[in-house]
Parts: C-alpha cells; structure tokens; sequence
C-alpha cells in the first residue's frame, strides 16, 4: 500500500475487490505495534453484516477508494474477530494464512542480534511460530 496516505483517511471509503466488486467500506485501520505502518482494515461488508478484515500491504488506493486484490469471497470468508479491539499475533496469524501471505520479517532487536549462542532450547528460531511475541494490530489514532 502506499506508505504516504494517513492511515485514519482510509476511514469511510468504499472498498472493492479484484474484480471491481463493492465489498463495503472501511471501517477501521489497524498499525503494526512494531512499525506504526497501517497492516490490516476492518471492512464493513453491510448494513447488518460484520466487518471483514483485508490486508492493506498489497491492496491500493486508487481514485478515493481502496482496491483490494482478492475476491470477495474470500474477503467475506476471513476470520471474524470483531473491530474496537486489538488484534493478538494468533488473530493476525490466522489472517496471514488465510490470505496465503507471507509473514513479515521480525524486526531484529540489539538484545537478539548479540546474543551468539541463539534461540533457547536448540529452536533454530525459523518459521512462523518463532518470531518474536509482539503486539500487533493497534488501531490507527488511538494511544493505548
């Protein structure tokens, strides 16, 4: 996604999906707690429905709303955590694997990097229950 946009300007547009379906409009943005980049937005799929989340690295802004490159189907299929809260490294990990995204890259921390006997235990500290626990998921615009 654009790393310019103010991520609380996300807020109340329309969002749509690969093929150019209204999928509803953006509810809620949520920040990485590690880099403050906007990682996921809570969509609102309708008027009695629940909010989806949708994952904001590879959709885009485009003409005032955000394009999102997945079918509606799946968008409408993504696990359902409810909005207000913050997102667990368990809920943003589902969401990862049922997007079929890749996990991003802890950010190596000088604690870790000095350390030269590594992981505890013989953990050779790969794959992606390895990464550091961390809190993700904060909502933009709020201080907690």
């Amino acid at each position: 996604m654009q790393t310019d946009i103010d991520p609380r300007s996300l807020i109340g547009r329309k969002a749509f999906d690969s093929h150019g379906t209204k999928i509803g409009t953006v509810d809620e943005v949520y920040l990485d707690d590690a880099t403050g980049a906007p990682e996921w937005a809570a969509v609102r799929t309708g008027l009695f429905s629940r909010d989806a989340f949708v994952p904001l690295e590879p959709s885009k802004v485009v003409n005032d709303t955000l394009r999102v490159p997945y079918e509606r189907a799946l968008i409408k299929d993504a696990p359902d955590f409810g909005v207000g809260r913050h997102l667990s490294p368990e809920q943003e990990l589902q969401l990862y694997h049922h997007y079929g995204l890749e996990l991003p890259e802890a950010p190596e921390t000088p604690a870790a990097s000095s350390d030269p006997s590594g992981p505890p235990d013989g953990d050779s500290g790969s794959g992606p229950g390895s990464r550091p626990d961390r809190d993700f998921g904060r909502l933009a615009g709020r201080e907690d």
